[in-house]
Order: C-alpha cells, then sequence, then structure tokens
C-alpha cells in the first residue's frame, strides 16, 4: 500500500518511478506506461491503459482509478471515479435530464439522488456514496489538508541499511505490529514490542493510519524481501510516572533501630534457617 494511491498520479507527467508505486503498477509496467506515452504523445482516455504492454485486466482494474487524465474528452477521467462506475454515473445523469459533465461539481444535484437506487452486484451503497461524493468534489487532492512529508532518498530494498533513521507513513495495523512505508515497493514491519517503550496489547493504542512516524531499520532481508523496524528506539526514553511505587502508606518508622553484630546477626538467620 502506498499513500500516492490515496492522492492519485497525473498520467500524462508522472515519472515511472512515481507510477510504479499505484496500486497494480510494478517497475516493469511503469517503464512500459512511460515508452508508450512517449510513443502516442499523450493518453487522452484511460481505455488506451489497456494497450500498453503487460498491463492486462487486472492490473487496469487495479490501477486505473489512481490515474488522472486532465486533458480528456471524459469527464471521469480526471476523478478518482473507475471506469468500471461510469455507467452508474451515466445513468445518474441521464435520470437527472443531464449530462455527465453538468453532474460534476454539482452538489445540490448530487444530494438529491438516492445511493439505493444504482446498486448493483459488485458495487454496494458505500461505493455509490464514495462515487457521489468525489463526484462533489472531483480530484480534490488531499495533500492540500495533511501535512507536507517527504520519504528519504531511497527507491529499493537494496538501498535500505540496518541503523538507519527513515520517515514513513503508517499503512497497516494488526494485532502483532504495524506496516511502515517508507519509500519502498516492501512496507516494512514494526513489531508490537518495538512501538513504544511502555507495554502495549494492541498496535492501535499508539497508532493510526496513515500516521507519519520515525522508524530505525532494525534488519534487512533481500532475498525475502522483508525489513524489520523500531518506532520506539527513535524516541526517547520517559519513565511512566504513574508506573512508580506509591510510598505514601509506606511511612518510615520513627523509632531508633537497634544495630545488630556480626554475630548477632548469624544467629538470627540459622534461627530463621533452622527446622
Amino acid at each position: 500500500m502506498s499513500c500516492v494511491n490515496q492522492v492519485g498520479v497525473n498520467l500524462n507527467t508522472a515519472s515511472k518511478h512515481l507510477l510504479s508505486y499505484v496500486s497494480g503498477i510494478g517497475v516493469s509496467i511503469a517503464e512500459n506506461i512511460v515508452k508508450y506515452r512517449t510513443e502516442i504523445g499523450k493518453f487522452e482516455d484511460r481505455s488506451q491503459l489497456l494497450k500498453v504492454p503487460r498491463l492486462g485486466a487486472k492490473a487496469y482494474e487495479q490501477c486505473a482509478g489512481f490515474l488522472r487524465i486532465n486533458e480528456s474528452k471524459h469527464p471521469l477521467d480526471k476523478s478518482a471515479v473507475h471506469p468500471e462506475a461510469y455507467s452508474i454515473v451515466e445513468k445518474m445523469a441521464t435520470d437527472l435530464n443531464i449530462e455527465v459533465n453538468e453532474i460534476i461539481g454539482n452538489e445540490k444535484m448530487l444530494n438529491s439522488i438516492d445511493a439505493k437506487k444504482y446498486i448493483t452486484e459488485t458495487i454496494g451503497t458505500i461505493t455509490i456514496t464514495d462515487i457521489i461524493k468525489e463526484l462533489k468534489k472531483p480530484g480534490l487532492d488531499p495533500r492540500a489538508e495533511l501535512e507536507v512529508f517527504e520519504f528519504a532518498d531511497i527507491y529499493k530494498i537494496e538501498d535500505v541499511k540496518v541503523d538507519t533513521i527513515l520517515p514513513g507513513i503508517v499503512t497497516n495495523l494488526t494485532r502483532f505490529g504495524a506496516f511502515v512505508d517508507i519509500g519502498v515497493k516492501q512496507d516494512g514491519l514494526v513489531h508490537v514490542s518495538e512501538i513504544a517503550h511502555k507495554y502495549i496489547s494492541d498496535p492501535n493504542e499508539v497508532l493510526k493510519l496513515n500516521q507519519k512516524v520515525q522508524v530505525k531499520v532494525l534488519e534487512v532481508d533481500v532475498a525475502r524481501k522483508r525489513i524489520m523496524l523500531s518506532i520506539k528506539q527513535t524516541q526517547e526514553f520517559k519513565r511512566d510516572n504513574n508506573s512508580k511505587p506509591n510510598f505514601k502508606n509506606n511511612k518510615p518508622s520513627t523509632q531508633p533501630q537497634k544495630e545488630l553484630s556480626l554475630n548477632d546477626a548469624l544467629n538470627a538467620l540459622k534461627g530463621k534457617f533452622a527446622k
């Protein structure tokens, strides 16, 4: 998973490196997209992606919604609406007696739509609601609402070195830890024991999805494509005041203590362990 998928990329300007982060697209397909784009000049609609070598139906299904074409003749190509849902939007426009380009950004019209009316066997109410939300503000870049964030200057797992401190984004939370995107194709794993200095049983106690974090690289297994990370080792350990023992009821005795001689102490020990 990558934050690129949350924003979307311009199909006609994105580099092969940026394209490789899009869901369904790897390094080789990204290179093929750039080569094909150079040959044809520019993409005019999303369906042309199917002409890119090695980009099949499955990859198209995964990536199409994240690739935007601002100059496209089809108004939905510049939005996050997936091509598979174009027919639904077209039906919405038909029912409202307007063109597709007129429904985009028309909040009054969109608020009048009953999402349940457009449910299909493969697209449910939640997806329809998301489509309507996207149509209200097509192509809205969520980065405008987020802090500026940049990955380190690394691009592949071979660039990742042990003991390096890197910026990252939490992409998934499980009972055993958190996965963090550090800018390479493989997300790193932070085991639950390496998340915080205090004891936690669930990563959700201190982390949330898309949270920006600093991580330390603990281990890199290039062959198995595994990266082990730590969050707590980038943070200063602070003692939890709540964990300190409470001495309120343990007042020191004001009575003078009788000092024992060595022989008295030995005799006391003998008496304690005598059978």
